[in-house]
């Protein structure tokens, strides 16, 4: 019996070991295997290895400017996983981003996809399925062109007077110093949702985030960026019932917010609905002309976009339709306090304007608003938004692709299929060979330089919204908000800034501001 006993103990050890010997010899087979197929780009040791190393270099915060340094230090492809390459030469973006279906999303979008008991809801952004993608953008993709979004002007002037009168209330009758970073993002928000819900969040009214949504989305986007290097991660993570059961993500409380708007919109669509004697449930005559009114009615008429399109589409307006929009007029702002002739000159441009004071283009408080249609004629001031587009993109983290079944040539490079290769907007706009070895500092007269085909080379070489088949929706209706509050503070106002080099920035894939400290005084008339 005893010997029997030794006899299957040994065998017990033998298999153990053999299973061991297997498993050792496997994972060494994909250790070898990952070292070898990007031997050839060079990096940092530990990108070789793990992805974590690069999860780690998005804690930091500082990410954007730790990739520029290994691609100043290691050339244009960079390995920064090892299964991923940064590529940092804009000539790369038609190959990498191009206009035709081929290379598709990585799991890097994952990450941003809020989780859900009931299944995950992919937004037009972090969409992967060509097809899905399709049915979400094509409904909605009018709504955001430059001819919708002129429509938006009155919503714009009407939430500038409310900036305005806080701001004369608060500090420029008290003397009291202003943080600007911060009502910009007020702003920004109160805008976003007069347009979404016919309402603001009262942002401006309080002078807070009093529905902590712009804290949430930053809470949000302080898991999301480093779980974008480390999807499988995420999974466990955050993306499972256990975790969401410990902890409540901040992205949901975003989506809630979504979803409560969609909820009570169709309740309110309903009862009048009702009351008209209209017993269908969508009484588009009644409908509030604003995105969550479009929204409704372009679900119920389409055949192809998902029963939940429109909650994805709120969830969208409002994580992403206000802080990015708030990083670039903070960016030309600052910028322009700190550099008095670009100011000067862009304050000339807003002078000139023959209509400025007329009453169609003044509050009822004396503000003057200038007008889109004038301020999309004047040069400068174009120029000094296109720098502060180019110098701080909102989304500071390569935006991956995965490299299709054909393989791809980058930068010289040769890249196998299933390879994670992306371009950090950060990197790409400060490409000294493209913009100029003065491509660190701001210079607004670079886009006013050269020949027309110049000047095209310059725009097509910017990554701030995108490329390619997934260029942001919300460009036109952007640059509007940040030329509107912008002129609209240098007409009305003298700004001076308390000390400069309080300003500080943060990256966590969205990028933000802090720290412009000014003196506001009206200026005469």
């Amino acid at each position: 019996m005893s010997l029997l006993n030794d006899q299957l103990v040994e065998r017990a050890a033998t298999s153990a070991g053999v299973i061991l010997l297997v498993t050792a010899s496997l994972w060494l087979l994909h250790l070898v295997r990952t070292l070898w197929r990007l031997r050839h780009v060079p990096g940092p040791l530990l990108s070789k290895f793990t992805d974590l190393y690069r999860a780690q270099l998005v804690r930091t915060l500082r990410s954007h400017e730790i990739h520029q340094g290994f691609h100043d230090r290691y050339g244009a492809v960079v390995r920064l996983g090892p299964r991923m390459v940064s590529v940092s030469d804009p000539a790369a973006i038609p190959t990498i981003y191009p206009m035709r279906p081929g290379f598709p999303k990585g799991d890097f979008y994952e990450a941003f996809i809020p989780y859900l008991p009931g299944g995950s809801l992919p937004a037009i952004f972090t969409a992967r399925d060509e097809n899905l993608h399709k049915r979400l953008k094509s409904p909605v993709a009018s709504l955001y062109n430059l001819s919708s979004i002129m429509k938006c002007e009155p919503s714009v002037d009407e939430t500038l007077d409310v900036l305005f009168e806080q701001l004369d209330t608060r500090f420029v009758a008290t003397g009291k110093t202003v943080e600007l970073a911060d009502w910009l993002q007020y702003f920004a928000f109160d805008v976003m949702g007069t347009m979404t819900f016919s309402k603001r969040y009262g942002f401006l009214e309080s002078g807070a985030d009093n529905l902590g949504i712009s804290t949430g989305i930053w809470n949000f986007m302080l898991t999301v960026g480093p779980m974008t290097q480390v999807p499988w991660l995420d999974k466990i993570l955050h993306k499972n019932a256990i975790a969401a059961k410990l902890k409540k993500a901040s992205g949901n409380k975003i989506m809630q917010i979504a979803a409560d708007a969609v909820a009570e919109r169709k309740a309110e669509t309903a009862a009048k609905s009702e009351s008209n004697g209209n017993g269908n449930g969508h009484s588009h005559k009644s409908a509030k002309q604003d995105f969550l009114g479009e929204f409704l009615k372009l679900q119920s008429a389409s055949e192809s976009s998902p029963p939940w399109a429109p909650l994805v589409w709120t969830f969208s307006n409002i994580i992403a339709g206000s802080d990015s929009t708030a990083v670039v007029m903070r960016t030309t702002l600052y910028h322009l306090l700190t550099h008095p002739s670009d100011l000067a000159r862009v304050r000339a441009e807003l002078d000139a304007l023959p209509n400025l004071t007329t009453t169609a283009e003044t509050s009822k408080e004396g503000f003057k608003y200038p007008r889109w249609t004038d301020l999309n004629t004047l040069p400068y001031l174009s120029a000094c938004v296109d720098e502060a587009v180019r110098l701080h993109p909102p989304f500071c983290l390569a935006l991956e692709r995965e490299v299709p079944a054909s393989g791809v040539v980058v930068c010289g490079t040769y890249l196998e299929p299933g390879t994670r290769v992306g371009m950090n907007p950060y990197v790409v706009n400060r490409h000294k060979g493209t913009f100029g070895e003065d491509a660190e500092v701001w210079r607004p007269g670079r886009w006013l330089e050269g020949d027309e085909e110049h000047r095209r080379k310059l725009a097509g070489s910017v990554m701030t919204f995108g490329a390619g088949r997934r260029v942001c929706l919300g460009k036109a209706l952007g640059v509007l908000e940040v030329k509107k509050v912008v002129a609209a503070l240098v007409v009305n106002y003298e700004i001076d800034l308390i000390d400069p080099k309080a300003y500080t920035v943060e990256n966590s894939y969205f990028f933000r501001q802090k720290g412009i400290l000014a003196k506001l005084r009206r200026r005469q008339a």
